[in-house]
């Protein structure tokens, strides 16, 4: 690769403009600026959504009921797995992270169109807004999945939260597309496609599967409100609808965008783990192909979530196999990122301790996947607690804690500002001990014969959930303790340099912060974004 000798293209001088404000900030289209919007909005619904998890939690310390009616708990649960999915996992690291980074590691401006950018984050302001104003009607008691045929029949508000996912549905195919797009017409003079950092190949990835993957829920939940409202005979049994059909349909999307919340996180340890072993990553073409392969094969095995529905003995078989089959390229990645480990220089930053703590965890995620794929196994622990503990292991294990890491590797970067080291490295400690603590005796339970979703339980499984519920406290107090850190070191942090950990990639050649058209100078395209000079030291 050569360096580029072009300058960067000019913007109007309004735009360039320093600008202050409310509302410059809600009229921005500056990248970076709507990441930060973004930022600011997800940690109020994770810590509204956190709220309710610890609240039903505290409900599941002792058998029997204490304070929490059935109603009520299935509410909360409802609101918990909503807010967590639709408002936190799948547009975590995307929009944030993709948002304030995609376009400065292709060495570009700004994304291809910076005002769709602004009406998806408004999309998912709107959509979020909608799913905390369901609280104030009683809340839906339906679950995060809307099942048919009780989401048609209860008496409970789902109107306004489906009208919530709905909306939110346009956000994530806004960004999509927003993606897809940027990386293919806005990358900079020189810039192969195996020139890319490997996190821009997983937002690639998961943009084709927000384009192409979300349209079917927002689909389904419309055939649900019109079944609903309109008496139209699409999923409701007595009518001549087909149920099974609304599962189908759901998990058609739903299972894809299992992906779209845990690429990106794999593309943020791509990043973490060279920067800070001080190696060129390993096997760079094969973790580029791998996130592809994940976003393809992950669409095909859906029903995988169905094994107990009533489906064709052939049809589990072939879902079966293609669920054993998706986790090859995973694996591809994990013993990718551990050879890039092997004989490194590593370094213990928090962001690397972060990473560690994923793969352990998205690891135990991964291999009780294959369990619940094997269909002897999946008729046993199907809806049990072990399915509960599974999907938070992949999904708040994998994509939760590598959000809690981009936010130390970036943080710098994004504000300027270093935290302290020891409160992070408390913070991820009582993290480890307090997640293992909530999910893994969930575990147990659910092959005890524990059912997921009861308000209430029978005494033998009492010690499960008495440590499950002493885990979430000290889960939740090392989440309190990081944000803490963090939200400090605003003001009292020592500034950052413009490199702080010696990463290669565009976004360490920018000032710290960033400007607006984020290159102050020509990027230097000549090394790639894992070579690392002997001379720099981290």
């Amino acid at each position: 690769m050569t360096a580029i000798t072009a300058p960067p293209s000019s913007l109007p001088a309004d735009y360039l403009r320093a600008r202050s404000g409310v509302w410059s900030w809600l009229t921005t289209t500056d990248h970076k600026r709507i990441g930060l919007l973004y930022l600011g909005g997800m940690l109020v619904f994770f810590l509204f959504a956190a709220s309710m998890a610890l609240t039903f939690r505290l409900e599941l310390l002792s058998p029997g009921q204490q304070f929490l009616s059935n109603e009520t708990y299935n509410r909360i649960l409802t609101l918990h797995g909503v807010a967590m999915i639709f408002l936190f996992i799948i547009p975590g690291i995307p929009a944030v992270f993709g948002n304030f980074f995609l376009p400065i590691m292709l060495g570009a401006e700004d994304v291809a169109f910076p005002r769709l950018n602004l009406l998806s984050w408004y999309c998912f302001l709107a959509g979020g807004g909608l799913a905390l104003a369901s609280v104030f009607l009683g809340g839906p008691d339906t679950g995060w999945t809307f099942y048919v045929p009780y989401s048609m029949k209860t008496g409970q508000n789902v109107l306004i939260p489906m009208t919530a996912a709905f909306v939110l549905g346009w956000s994530s195919i806004l960004t999509g597309l927003n993606f897809i797009t940027t990386v293919h017409r806005m990358r900079a003079q020189g810039m192969g496609w195996f020139d890319m950092p490997l996190f821009v190949w997983s937002l690639y990835a998961t943009g084709w599967i927000q384009l192409l993957a979300t349209p079917v829920v927002g689909i389904t939940l419309v055939m649900v409100l019109l079944d609903r409202l309109l008496g139209v005979p699409i999923f409701d049994p007595a009518r001549g609808g087909d149920p099974v059909l609304y599962q189908h349909m759901f998990w058609i999307y739903s299972h894809p965008a299992v992906y779209v919340m845990i690429l990106p996180a794999m593309g943020v340890v791509s990043e973490i783990i060279p920067t800070f072993s001080r190696k060129t990553i390993f096997g760079y073409k094969f973790i580029a192909f791998s996130s592809m392969a994940i976003a393809g094969i992950g669409s095909l095995v859906w029903a995988h979530h169905m094994f107990t529905s009533g489906m064709a003995d052939v049809a589990r078989v072939v879902f079966s196999f293609l669920t054993f089959f998706v986790a090859v390229p995973s694996g591809v990645k994990v013993f990718n990122w551990l050879a890039t480990m092997y004989k490194g220089s590593i370094k213990l930053e928090p962001p690397m301790i972060w990473a560690m703590v994923f793969i352990f965890l998205f690891s135990i995620g991964g291999l009780t996947g294959l369990m619940n794929a094997s269909l002897s196994t999946d008729i046993h622990i199907h809806d049990t607690s072990f399915v509960v503990a599974h999907f938070h292991y992949t999904m708040f294990g994998g994509t939760g804690v590598i959000f809690f890491a981009a936010l130390h590797y970036w943080w710098p970067k994004m504000f300027g500002r270093m935290y302290r080291r020891g409160p992070a490295y408390l913070a991820a400690g009582l993290f480890f001990v307090g997640f293992n603590m909530t999910y893994f005796p969930l575990f147990l339970a659910g092959i005890a014969g524990m059912p997921r979703r009861y308000a209430d339980y029978l005494p033998e499984y009492t010690i499960y959930h008495r440590l499950s519920t002493i885990g979430s406290w000290i889960l939740v107090a090392s989440i309190l303790l990081m944000l803490w850190n963090l939200l400090r070191s605003l003001k009292h942090g020592e500034r950052a340099d413009d490199n702080p950990w010696g990463g290669a990639t565009l976004e360490w050649q920018t000032p710290t912060p960033p400007p607006v058209l984020n290159f102050s100078k020509q990027p230097d395209l000549s090394r790639g974004p894992y070579e690392y000079p002997t001379e720099v030291q981290p």
